[in-house]
Order: C-alpha cells, then structure tokens, then sequence
C-alpha cells in the first residue's frame, strides 16, 4: 500500500512543467549585521505578501515562495513584487534584506533558532548543529505529470546538479573571510543530516520504500525533513531542485529557473536518454569541484577520460534546452544563463569584497541588488 504521503498530487498532470520558486532572503539591521527578527517581520507584512512569505530555521532568515506558473516569467514577475513587498514592510521596521548563498560576516555565535514548532524541534533534534551560520538556498519546483516520469527526471538531473550548482555559486565569504570557494554554502549546509546527493533510484517504488522506512521508524516526522539537492514533492506533484545558492538578483534567479524547468522536461520525457547512471564518486567530486572552484571549474567526465570546463558543459546543457525553451515559453530567461555565466555571483562580490569597502561593501550591494534586481551602480568620481 502506498503510504499518504507518497500519493502523487494530481495537479501535475492537470499543469504539467509549471514552476514554482522558494527563495531564503537574509533580514539585515541597520549596520547590515544578522537581524533575527522574522517573527516581527511576518506580523507586519502587507497580506499580499505575507501569505508568501514563512519563517526559516534561523530567526535572520525569511522564505519567499510564489504560486505556481505557467512560465518562468510569471513566477519571477511574482517573485520580484514579493521583494518590493518585503522590502516596504522592512522599512517601517528600519530593516534591510538581501540575497546570497551566506552572509559575509554571520558567525554562529549570533545565530537564532526560530521559535515555531518546527524549528524547535529541529534545534531538539539536531542540537547545536541547528546554530551553524545561517544559509540562503534558491529552491525550484517543477510540475511532472506523474510519479514515474518524476523519478526519471530526478535521476536525470543528478548528472546537471554540479553544473547547476556552478552557474549559482554565490557565497565566497564565511565568518568575515574568503573561503576560498565559490559556494561556501555548500559545506556549512552539510552539518546538517541528510543532505547531498540523492541516490540513482530503480523504480518509484524503490524511492517510496527508502523514504519510508525513516517515516515508519520515527527517525524523521516527514519526508521535508530529507534535505537532499534534489527531491520529490508527491504532495505537490513537483520534482524540487535545491542545490542552488540564492541569488542577488532576481534576472539571475530567471536564468536558472528556466534551466532547471527545461531539464526537468528533458529529463522526465526522454529518460536519461540511453545513458548509464555516472558513478556516484564522479558526482560527489564534480559537487565538490562546483562549490570551490564555480564557473572555473573543471568537472570529471568519465566518457572522455578527462576533466572538462563546466562552462563547456552548460554551452551544451543551454543548446539542449534550447527547444524545450521555445515550448515552455522560458526562450528569453535561458538565455540569461551565459551572462549569468560571464558574470557569477561569487566572482561579483570578490570583486567588491577585496574591493576599498570591503564586506561592507559586499553587503550594501547585495541589499541593493535585492530591492532593484540590477547592479550596484559604480561610485561617482569625487
């Protein structure tokens, strides 16, 4: 018998490949320091926004999640009015938000667990880990007709998770330096359980059964509680991808929905196209090598005996997706992923941070890039 929380919502079937976003925005106080207040901040958002929006596991952390659409346009169009939405509601509080895979400067010595009922108990649960520095994840749900064509598309996708995760590489500052790496999201998000990649599953029913027997034996309340860089939604009939760090601006977060709505597509449809599951030792080192080196990196290609560029890998992944795009009507916002390509989030704030303001510097421009959706304008000469 299936269990309930495996029955696959009919939803997508009735709208398949429409997309949904869920993005993790850092509350800022006037010093541009943590603020966890996200109790306070939900209490005073305007409706419109605050059905939108939910507490995260650290008070300083607030998720955005639009409905679901047909386009990836609508759901950015969305997505970028619950922004100005939070951004008013911020204001009357003397608060800022922002967008990046960590804070430059959070330590874990300032972290809060938010006090709703389900951050507790991961705080009793997963005791100090709960108290890392807070992270901020893009997360994207995709529609998908059906379970079986859902789980053919997550084992599909684990072989683009480490490119995905190179074009969104935006966190290279931790604890007030740089790590050294593109996504230092990435490894801080590793302390907790249950996080990487998932498995290459044989069957939709196999995916059930590893997910249920951690339901059943009371390891964990619920399958939300899997933390993987991609998983199932039955509940909500979508194929999540989670492995992406949040984004600065909202034309970034564009480019990498309509990649992943695209791959989803390819995926569910044509089935891993022939190819053999790659190793998973392949996929764990590719990962590493996305989250230290970005667009710089240079990914494990078994077939070709060779690392490749990750840029020559997305060229091939954007030509693709190419007729997909014209499909799902996401042409204009594929397109975005080689400028986001040319220009990426962690090289961007390097720039800024070994820059004369320095994280400072970083983080004013990330709080602005979060209510415009563009660039920090370039100081004008004295």
């Amino acid at each position: 018998m299936t269990p309930t929380w495996a029955e696959w919502n009919q939803a997508g079937a009735a709208a398949p490949w429409t997309i949904g976003l869920e993005e993790e925005v850092m509350l800022l106080d006037a010093d541009l320091q943590p603020a966890s207040r996200s109790e306070e901040v939900l209490a005073v958002l305007a409706p419109e926004v605050a059905r939108s929006a939910r507490a995260e596991t650290h008070g300083c952390a607030l998720e955005l999640a639009t409905d679901p659409h047909p386009t990836v346009g609508a759901a950015v169009a969305q997505l970028g009015a619950l922004r100005d939405g939070l951004s008013s509601g911020l204001g009357d509080l003397g608060l800022r938000a922002a967008a990046s895979g960590t804070h430059p400067l959070a330590r874990w010595e300032q972290t809060e667990v938010s006090p709703g009922a389900r951050y507790q108990f991961l705080y009793s649960s997963l005791r100090e880990l709960a108290r890392r520095e807070p992270t901020f994840a893009l997360h994207v749900h995709v529609a998908v007709p059906d379970p079986h064509s859902a789980l053919r598309a997550l084992n599909g996708m684990r072989e683009h998770l480490p490119v995905l995760l190179a074009l969104s590489a935006n966190s290279p500052f931790w604890q007030g330096r740089d790590s050294g790496l593109a996504s230092a999201r990435i490894p801080v998000f590793q302390t907790f359980p249950r996080t990487g990649l998932p498995r290459h599953f044989a069957s939709w029913e196999d995916y059930v059964e590893a997910v249920d027997v951690l339901v059943r034996c009371n390891a964990i309340p619920e399958p939300t509680f899997l933390w993987w860089d991609a998983r199932l939604q039955p509940r909500l009939g979508t194929l999540e991808v989670r492995i992406m760090d949040a984004q600065s601006r909202v034309e970034d977060t564009a480019a990498l929905a309509a990649l992943v709505q695209c791959l989803v597509q390819r995926e569910a449809v044509a089935g891993g196209h022939g190819r053999p599951p790659a190793p998973p030792e392949v996929l764990e080192e590719n990962r590493f090598l996305a989250a230290r080196d970005g667009m710089a990196a240079e990914l494990v290609d078994p077939a070709a005996g060779r690392c490749v560029a990750v840029a020559h890998r997305l060229d091939d992944l954007v030509a693709a997706c190419a007729p997909y795009a014209n499909g799902l009507g996401c042409a204009r916002e594929l397109a975005f992923a080689t400028r986001l390509a040319e220009a990426p989030g962690a090289a961007r704030q390097r720039v800024l941070g070994h820059g004369p303001e320095g994280l400072t510097g970083v983080l004013r421009a990330l709080a602005h890039e979060f209510a415009s959706g563009r660039p920090e304008p370039a100081p004008q000469p004295v």
